[in-house]
């Protein structure tokens, strides 16, 4: 059969993990839960890239199964010397290997053999039958197959840009053609695989005596007719050359038990893709992927499109139509920039398949008023309220409390959700497809004149009612309608107020900071430079590596592909071995520069009102906690000098004479948490006695007296209590206090010894969590963790962490929001808005008339919000700005 119109696909999946895996910095790339995701976040970046870019009809991947290969047993040197693996490289091929195949692409291995075989036999299956073959690998051995029929793509760097290895190209590379770029090898030698060859002898050499003799056979015939040093050199080495020319054979006729049409890309898995996606943390990659391969993360078979009746009308119809209904679905094209909002277009359903639209921009203040009373006396259903609410009110048109978000719902239902759009949710949850139209230039018609405009927002309107339905039922029957009902719900509004109010800024101190921190780096610099005689790009790791590590002979650190890793945790653990002042400034110089970054991102975001507006995200972490974004306030360093001058920069309102600050935090709130659920009779009785937790435990610990425990102590001991909420390990814990695992393990088992109540909750967690395939918060909140039972080890290890973690900051998330609810509640009254909400803290403006009523409310209301066996104890400090209000 002929296949003359496809196309086959080839990658070599080890060897471009291996170059995704050095192309992308590990630190950037982990989950919540500390699975490293480099790799793997490259692969299949690289692979979306390349399925669309070439739009193969066939794909298969290959990989290896271990070094155990007939090349080993004939030379058991074979690939020695490489670089030890890095451990967090290996876990992450399992991965890969789940994603390439819940995409429908082939995943092939064969013992005793080598990626390299299975593509050179599958490339032959490709040519025989016809198809256009091409083979993506990073091994240059792969420049043997290019054909007229099969090019090869190689990556220039990384895994991105790539060179089409054609047969002329080849040889114009090389000198050599493709048949001949084995012998070219064999004689040149390759040093990735330990294949020394003939001392001396280049590629324009061998290239030379390969085209005057044939091929490899002929030039090895004449060997006696070469002449020089490179002929005496090349007698001296034929053996190691016939060798070489043996193992760089790719094999061709490998048993992989595939036929060609074995390899044609299928459907996959989409809802296991999806899975994937959400464990490994991968939004934005999951949106790229939607492109090419749309199935991704929906039901394999198509929601129905559901007949909509859309009717434009003006506000006073509108009232009419809605009179006679008690719950209204409402959907808007609302947009809310730093204190402007827009809405032009609202769609207003009462039941499902039918929906009214209103122009607002055409309404007169007076209609918008109407209409935002008579919404008052509906229960109202939104998806993602909170910015149309801020929206609306900017408008004038205020509404009553939601009574339902398919957002907020679908986040309750699945908290790990890469997205909450309500397309995908209405198609998952209920069936319903809301394909957006499209104008004449194929982008979706957002002006109310055009019928696109009124039929997308009448459309998601009409879907609301029913979508929501369904998710209520299953909050419900998880029983989580209190926390949606009673916490997540009634959020949003406060959480509306709180950002459009904002929190005032000191522009002139921030202007200041940029200099100064600006300044501190240049010194920085300058100090670094005098310790090594010369100046050097501080932001070069390749000059770095050759100050370090040639220059100065420092310990090697984590080999990379070009080099030695200059990261900044490899510095650091430099600096510990060798204290030398070069290393010292460098890290102050990058201190300083990543804080300028910072401030100068804060400058940014400064509204016209000269106020920071913050957005709050109710949807992002998996545990229940609240985000921000524009800026990122949990991202502003807590416990060091340049933090606190940063924190200096937010300020009560100038406008307010003597207007101060008021900052509330809970007092080691997980800590707290971890003595109510464990039940540990002594870490309950050492809160209830006021105790300082990490002194107290350090005491038990080390088996002295409180007031004998140092600082080392109880650092030691404060590490440890907060690693066990994030499942830290012995390894993890003897990093963080550069102490030998051993001594980790002591440190952990004297802990367990003195506070087995906590072990014991700790390992029941984990297997509450894999009986239930969830865990709850002491509100009831859940987390689902499918992984839990993974037969891939990564997944389970990496759903163990979220068990154990889940309960305890789910838990601080629930309590914080109780807390804000109920101070909301109680300032409504009064003229000091709560402004943010930061880790454990929240921060509120209060006016000087106020300041013991406003303490008074945030301390009992903190303190109350919920009851556990163990005070809450609630830190309470004033001041000008937020760090002099710190306490």
């Amino acid at each position: 059969m002929s296949h003359s119109n496809e196309s086959l696909l080839l990658i070599d999946g080890h060897s471009l993990a291996y170059r995704a895996f050095h192309a992308l910095p590990v630190e950037n790339f982990s989950t919540s839960t500390g699975q490293t995701t480099n790799a793997i976040y490259g692969f299949i970046s690289m692979l979306i890239n390349v399925l669309r870019d070439e739009e193969p009809s066939h794909v298969a991947v290959a990989f290896d199964l271990g070094r155990q290969t007939f090349r080993l047993e004939e030379y058991p040197e074979y690939k020695a010397g490489r670089a030890k693996t890095p451990p967090e490289f290996h876990p992450q091929i399992d991965l890969i290997k789940d994603i390439v195949t819940a995409m429908g692409i082939r995943v092939v291995t064969k013992e005793g053999f080598e990626a390299d075989d299975a593509l050179a036999t599958m490339a032959r299956m490709g040519t025989e039958a016809g198809a256009v073959v091409e083979v993506m690998s990073g091994d240059k051995d792969s420049f043997q197959l290019a054909t007229d029929k099969v090019t090869i793509l190689y990556p220039k760097r990384g895994v991105s840009d790539l060179n089409r290895m054609t047969p002329a190209a080849v040889e114009e590379k090389y000198g050599v053609s493709p048949a001949n770029y084995r012998g070219l090898a064999a004689l040149v030698g390759e040093k990735a695989d330990n294949l020394p060859g003939v001392p001396g002898v280049g590629d324009k050499t061998a290239a030379k005596w390969l085209t005057a003799h044939g091929d490899l056979p002929g030039v090895l015939e004449n060997a006696e007719s070469i002449g020089g040093k490179v002929g005496e050199k090349l007698r001296d080495h034929i053996t190691e050359v016939e060798r070489n020319y043996r193992l760089n054979r790719l094999l061709d006729d490998v048993d992989l038990g595939l036929e060609f049409d074995d390899l044609a890309w299928g459907a996959g898995d989409p809802t296991e893709l999806s899975s994937l996606f959400d464990q490994l943390e991968f939004q934005a990659l999951g949106k790229r992927l939607a492109a090419i391969f749309p199935e991704a993360g929906t039901e394999s078979e198509p929601a129905p499109t559901r007949e909509t009746s859309i009717e434009t009308v003006d506000i006073d119809a509108l009232l009419t139509k809605i009179s006679d209904h008690d719950v209204l679905a409402l959907d808007s094209d609302a947009t809310f920039e730093l204190g402007h909002g827009q809405a032009r277009t609202l769609a207003v359903s009462a039941e499902p398949g039918q929906a009214w639209v209103v122009d607002l921009a055409e309404a007169g203040q007076k209609d918008i008023g109407k209409l935002g009373s008579a919404l008052g006396g509906h229960s109202l259903i939104l998806h993602s309220s909170k910015l149309q609410i801020k929206a609306w009110e900017s408008m004038g048109l205020s509404v009553a409390d939601i009574a339902g978000d398919t957002a907020l719902a679908a986040y309750l239902l699945v908290p790990d959700a890469r997205s909450y759009e309500l397309g995908q949710i209405a198609a998952d949850r209920a069936g319903i497809d809301l394909s957006e139209p499209e104008s004449d230039s194929g982008q979706l018609a957002l002006d109310l004149d055009s019928d696109a405009a009124v039929t997308t927002h009448g459309q998601r309107a009409a879907a609301l009612l029913e979508v929501h339905e369904v998710l209520a039922k299953a909050v419900d029957d998880a029983n989580m309608t209190q926390v949606y009902r009673d916490i997540e719900l009634p959020l949003v509004p406060v959480l509306a107020r709180m950002e459009s109010t904002g929190i005032a800024v000191d522009e002139a101190g921030l202007t200041n900071l940029i200099d100064e921190f600006t300044k501190q780096a240049e010194a920085s610099a300058q100090e670094a430079y005098d310790a090594i005689g010369h100046e050097v790009n501080l932001g070069s790791p390749k000059q770095l590596q050759t100050v370090l590590f040639d220059e100065l002979d420092m310990p090697k650190t984590k080999r990379t592909k070009t080099g030695y890793t200059t990261d900044a945790e490899a510095l650091a653990e430099l600096f510990v071995k060798t204290e030398h002042p070069f290393l010292q400034h460098l890290l102050a110089y990058r201190d300083s520069t990543k804080l300028k970054q910072t401030v100068v991102g804060l400058l940014k975001t400064v509204a016209d009102d000269g106020r920071i507006h913050t957005t709050y995200q109710q949807t992002v972490a998996a545990t229940g906690r609240l985000s921000s974004l524009d800026p990122n306030l949990q991202n502003i360093p807590v416990r060091t000098e340049s933090g606190r001058r940063i924190r200096d920069i937010f300020i009560a309102d100038p406008e307010v004479t003597d207007g101060t600050l008021l900052t509330a935090d809970y007092s080691q709130i997980e800590m707290r948490i971890m003595a109510h659920l464990s039940g540990d009779a002594a870490l309950i009785q050492a809160f209830k006695d006021g105790e300082d937790l990490h002194s107290y435990v350090g005491s038990k610990v080390f088996g002295v007296g409180i007031d004998e425990v140092d600082s080392e102590m109880r650092s030691k001991v404060k590490a440890m209590s907060y690693g066990l909420v994030y499942g830290l390990s012995a390894y993890g814990l003897s990093r963080q206090l550069a102490i030998g695992v051993d001594e980790a393990k002591g440190l952990m088992d004297q802990y367990f010894e003195r506070f087995g109540a906590v072990k014991d909750y700790l390992d029941d967690i984990v297997e509450q969590a894999r009986a239930n395939g969830f865990t709850e918060t002491i509100m009831g909140r859940r987390r689902y963790l499918p992984a839990l039972h993974s037969d891939r080890r990564q997944l389970r290890d990496m759903a163990e962490r979220a068990a154990l973690n889940a309960p305890i900051q789910g838990s601080a998330a629930d309590i914080m929001k109780i807390a804000m609810l109920k101070v909301a509640d109680r300032l409504k009254d009064l003229h000091s808005p709560m402004l943010l909400q930061v880790h454990d803290e929240i921060i509120v403006d209060v006016r000087p008339d106020e300041i013991n009523e406003v303490k008074a409310i945030v301390t009992e209301e903190m303190g109350s919000a919920f009851e556990l066996d163990v005070p809450l104890d609630v830190n309470v400090g004033t001041g000008r700005s937020w760090h002099a209000a710190a306490h």
